[in-house]
């Protein structure tokens, strides 16, 4: 008799593809379309009511500004992946492994700092300082809340048993600890959790290693700088 040959192992599925998580300004998107409405409406009545210079200086100043407000408002975006951050800036398009990120840091900007020092900023998450003092009054009046029913629950027992538990229970809720899981926060705070969040867990994974790599946004430079040289040509030559 013949020995049963030995079967190979069956192929392990491929492992899903992890999508990157996108951020983007919603306000400044908002902006910008309203924006670009308006230059357009002024620009297209100017070229064609214009008399003279007007339209061809209506048009290098549409090519100087229609790309810097595409720029600040429809560009910016972060793109957190599992083992790369990238961040689309007005002007500059930076990619970070995971390794190369230091901290993510948020001040009256949110920025992100890499190993070697340098420092980059997430324009397309913005602090908003009214959106933090919103949710810190929030969450103030959710702790407030939860005091005065925790205070009458216990209100409700009698004798010592009842004190000793008020007490304990009104020492947990002053000792700084949080009411709730689900304590109030900002949007772009909670994004910044996430990062956070993300890079505690890649950053030591071996395909989250590489090299930082920053690229001039020539797609926006370009148009912008051209329209910048036609509109001193049209006022210079009068």
């Amino acid at each position: 008799m013949t020995s049963p040959e030995p079967q190979s192992p069956a192929p392990r599925p491929p492992e899903p593809e992890f999508k990157d998580r996108v951020y983007r300004s919603a306000p400044a998107i908002l902006g910008g379309v309203m924006l670009l409405a308006i230059a357009g409406w002024l620009g297209i009545d100017a070229i064609v009511s214009g008399e003279g210079r007007t339209p061809w200086l209506t048009l290098a100043v549409l090519l100087l500004v229609v790309p810097l407000v595409i720029a600040f408002t429809l560009r910016p975006a972060v793109y957190a992946g599992d083992d790369r951050l990238r961040i689309r800036n007005p002007f500059r398009n930076i990619v970070l492994p995971w390794g190369q990120v230091a901290s993510l840091r948020s001040a009256y900007s949110n920025e992100v700092l890499t190993e070697s020092g340098a420092k980059y900023q997430l324009w397309a998450v913005p602090v908003s300082l009214r959106a933090r003092k919103k949710a810190a009054r929030q969450e103030m009046r959710a702790t407030a809340q939860a005091r005065r029913e925790m205070g009458r629950e216990l209100g409700r027992d009698e004798g010592r048993g009842s004190a000793l538990g008020m007490r304990a229970g009104l020492d947990g809720g002053l000792g700084g600890g949080p009411v709730s899981e689900g304590a109030a926060r900002a949007e772009t705070d909670r994004i910044m959790d996430e990062l956070r969040g993300l890079h505690e867990a890649r950053h030591e994974v071996e395909s989250a290693r590489g090299e930082v790599t920053v690229r001039w946004a020539y797609e926006v430079l370009a148009p912008a700088l051209a329209g910048a040289v036609l509109v001193l040509i049209l006022v210079a030559v009068g």
